[in-house]
């Protein structure tokens, strides 16, 4: 076994899991699920099969990561996040066939208590705030918040607000690093090309 694993925690036959990884108190990962390396996952996560979860993540306390979700590398999950792949449901109606699919594009931030509804893609580096409710895609270095969930600025890849409108043509450096920051039109790129991973799809 190259990681930790909680004597509590059910882990099922078949689950891929990379080296470096924590299992933390009576996280369940199901058969299907693909876990990259040095991943953290906290007390009482659940993890189903259609799940892929890339290098680097940290799955905070009391979150499910339903069939569906994909999360790319070095996503943060805080305490309570909640996804959903069902649109529409009613117990006495079976939709799992309707199953939408949800992207966390890699380095992206979601805060405590934070719901992100089916269907929805988050970009790179994103910042959803604790509580928002995400019921549409979240545009790369995107900082949003509240109930739905809309954009109020811009956030580097080390996490630190940007000095920039949310659109037109402008450019930023981030305090803590200095990487420049490009605004063009509603999209925002970081001008240095340093945050590349890899990233993979759902089967």
């Amino acid at each position: 076994m190259t990681y930790l694993a909680h004597p509590s925690a059910v882990i099922d036959d078949g689950a891929q899991i990379g080296e470096g990884c924590k299992i933390w108190h009576f996280v369940h990962i199901c058969a299907g699920a693909r876990i990259g390396k040095g991943v953290s996952l906290g007390q009482n996560v659940y993890v189903g099969n259609r799940v892929r979860i890339g290098d680097g993540c940290k799955i905070q306390n009391n979150v499910s990561v339903y069939d569906g979700v994909m999360l790319d590398d070095d996503v943060f999950c805080g305490p309570s996040v909640v996804f959903t792949n069902v649109l529409n449901p009613r117990s006495h109606v079976v939709r799992k066939e309707e199953y939408r699919n949800t992207r966390v594009k890699r380095g992206a931030t979601l805060g405590a208590n934070c719901t992100i509804v089916c269907g929805s893609t988050i970009g790179e580096y994103a910042f959803i705030g604790a509580g928002a409710v995400v019921n549409r895609d979240v545009p790369a270095y995107a900082l949003v918040v509240g109930v739905p969930a809309r954009q109020i600025g811009w956030m580097s890849a080390f996490g630190e607000r940007l000095a920039l409108p949310l659109r037109g043509q402008a450019s930023a450096q981030c305090p803590h690093t200095g990487d420049r920051y490009i605004l063009s039109g509603e999209r925002l790129e970081c001008g240095s090309h340093k945050h590349r991973h890899h990233t993979f799809e759902v089967e």
